[in-house]
């Protein structure tokens, strides 16, 4: 798994209270389509069994890594994101409890719907769509993505959407969704530049993107945060397009799409002098490394989901529908 590493510099300093996020999330058509060798022929990524098999075996691999805190039982199953994610949650939660989850509850998926699209080269991948027992009332959307026919489905992109905010995608006769290209010009931000854009809006703000609990919201919260005494928080905002980590994009009815990509986010907490930087919990103190003194550097990894509308639409923003953020290590000083 590739993985985009480095901070381009601390920019902003700001106060804020530590917000260190695990994520304990998890938890190809009727017609049978038949793989044939060429990186130019465009075909389904997979049939629709073929699909339910893949979330049928993500959902087993990731209850046994997580009811026995052992990455190496879903890193098969995961990259991307959501890899990232998963082992520092798996990796701390082990380093607490070495025999195991003790609040484990299997995690189940139901009522699954795929959306598949039919495209050339690799990696091809598919979205499942499914309801789950944990979360509330909110869709999990799953991105499954293989770079060759030997290689097992893996999920790079996990997310959480209310079910009214998923929008209806473009598809052929035969039910077949379209996969838009990163640097589609069509859209009001081309895939590839949707990280770097929205790493800049944290940091600074702007006009792409629609207010929301994702976007202004979370620059607020950030902006109320600031206004702590004693403690100084530095944040970086930074876009992982590389690799596992690149995005991908569904065509939407409408002509916009349906666009997952990553991010990375560094939060630096420097005590004032004579103070000392709150304790944190366990999870976070199970990555860190150093000790914690007068400062507290935490790195973490976000999958987000937006609709990126058409260019040209009256409006024109992007709307970050979901984030999915854990923490993946931390620094102390």
């Amino acid at each position: 798994m590739s993985r985009d590493r480095g901070p381009r510099g601390l920019r902003r300093l700001g106060r804020g209270v530590l917000a260190a996020a695990s994520v304990t999330a998890l938890s190809l058509t009727a017609n049978g389509c038949v793989v044939v060798h060429g990186e130019r022929e465009v075909l389904p990524a997979a049939t629709r069994a073929e699909a339910a098999q893949a979330l049928r075996q993500f959902t087993s691999a990731y209850n046994k890594a997580d009811r026995a805190y052992d990455s190496s039982l879903d890193a098969d199953h995961t990259t991307g994101a959501l890899a990232a994610i998963d082992s520092a949650r798996l990796k701390a939660g082990h380093a607490n409890h070495p025999g195991g989850n003790p609040s484990h509850t299997p995690l189940e998926l139901t009522d699954a719907r795929f959306t598949i699209p039919k495209k050339a080269g690799w990696p091809r991948w598919f979205l499942a769509d499914a309801k789950g027992n944990k979360g509330g009332d909110v869709r999990w959307l799953l991105v499954f993505t293989r770079d060759g026919l030997d290689e097992t489905w893996q999920v790079a992109y996990l997310t959480l959407v209310a079910p009214g905010d998923i929008p209806g995608f473009r598809t052929d006769r035969d039910g077949w969704a379209e996969a838009v290209p990163a640097d589609s010009a069509e859209l009001a931000v081309p895939p590839q530049e949707l990280s770097e854009t929205y790493s800049e809006y944290l940091e600074s703000g702007g006009e792409d993107f629609a207010a929301g609990a994702h976007t202004s919201d979370w620059r607020a919260l950030r902006k109320k945060n600031a206004a702590r005494p004693g403690l100084a928080t530095q944040y970086i905002d930074e876009p992982l397009t590389n690799g596992d980590y690149a995005p991908l994009a569904l065509r939407t009815e409408d002509g916009g799409a349906l666009v997952f990509f990553a991010t990375r986010h560094y939060e630096r907490q420097v005590a004032a002098q004579g103070a000392s930087v709150p304790t944190p919990n366990e999870d976070v103190l199970a990555l860190t490394k150093g000790e914690i003194k007068q400062s507290l550097t935490m790195e973490f990894v976000s999958n987000e989901v937006a609709l990126d509308p058409k260019r040209g639409t009256d409006g024109g923003k992007v709307s970050v529908l979901g984030r999915i953020q854990g923490l993946t290590s931390a620094q102390g000083g």
